[in-house]
């Protein structure tokens, strides 16, 4: 049977989409239309974060207990009023030394990615236009924080204060989020002078220095066979061929749930024994926290300070 099409007009943008009552969410009967419906209403919040960065989209056009694959070049049938970016594809499985990266700066660029069931969006920690030498600048260090069961999100809470802890003494902000699927992030906005080399050299050893502390709660090391019942520090993720799920994308899983920017209120009621103030929260419950708190990490937004040496 033909797809379903219908035409929208975004923005003065005039789009064709598809199969909305497709589930993409099996367990939950989640829908396409319900994605679209979501990112256009998180776009508000979203948006500003996804701006000026190249991104790399997880697409599940059969919804998540699917095949799913990975796309970081825009597809033949891009509208061309999309932005794209030609830049240097460092790792490209590909063999290209160069990738068209699709840009969303806007909100139709965001339903067309979501008509395409691009689901998950991840972003590097660097925006288009700050290379030097060849080599970007990042303007976001990002730290990674994967439990190892049985350590789960409470763990993850406890290093969470103690990486804030650390990074203050150092006068760098922190800003925590969920993954969306079982760790969190703490996202730190950095001048943008230095290089992800300089970045991740920094976030390796400030990860070190509390392994060092608390050996029994955390690890920097790489090796999975050191992780169960510890936190994994993952310093690597400021590489500038990496790239982060980036605050408010959905993720794909049993439900869909989306990467939610945290209060440190919240956070540190965990540590406090609160059950359930942090979770893996659902894109309704990500809607309705926008609602309440706005963007809680609109500070990424505006230039931090270099790193100490």
């Amino acid at each position: 049977m033909p797809a379903e099409k219908v035409r929208v007009e975004v923005e003065g943008r005039n789009l064709e989409v598809s199969n909305l009552d497709k589930v993409l969410y099996p367990g939950v009967g989640f829908t396409k239309g319900e994605v679209i419906d979501y990112y256009t209403r998180i776009a508000p919040v979203l948006l500003p974060h996804l701006r000026d960065r190249p991104l790399t989209r997880i697409r599940y056009p059969n919804g998540v207990g699917e095949s799913f694959f990975f796309e970081k070049n825009a597809p033949a049938s891009t509208p061309d009023w999309v932005r794209q970016e030609r830049l240097p594809a460092p790792g490209s499985s590909k063999g290209r030394d160069e990738l068209d990266y699709v840009v969303a700066d806007d909100l139709p660029t965001l339903v067309w990615l979501a008509n395409l069931a691009a689901l998950e969006l991840h972003t590097p920690q660097w925006r288009v236009g700050t290379r030097r030498q060849g080599d970007p600048r990042p303007d976001l260090m990002v730290v990674d924080l994967d439990p190892g069961a049985p350590a789960a999100l409470a763990e993850c809470c406890v290093v969470a204060v103690r990486m804030r802890d650390r990074l203050a003494e150092d006068g760098i902000a922190s800003y925590p989020k969920t993954s969306g699927k079982k760790g969190m992030q703490l996202c730190c906005p950095i001048a943008g002078k230095q290089s992800a080399d300089e970045v991740s050299a920094y976030a390796r050893r400030v990860a070190e220095e509390l392994e060092r502390g608390e050996p029994k709660l955390v690890t920097a090391k790489m090796a999975k066979r050191l992780r169960p019942g510890k936190i994994f520090i993952d310093w690597s993720q400021n590489n500038a061929a990496k790239t982060t799920v980036a605050p408010y994308s959905l993720r794909a899983g049993a439900v869909p749930a989306a990467s939610a920017p945290l209060t440190w209120d919240e956070v540190e009621a965990v540590t406090s024994g609160e059950v359930g103030a942090v979770r893996q929260f659902t894109a309704a419950e990500v809607l309705d926290r926008a609602q309440e708190y706005g963007d809680l990490m609109a500070e990424l937004l505006v230039p931090g300070p270099k790193l100490p040496r």
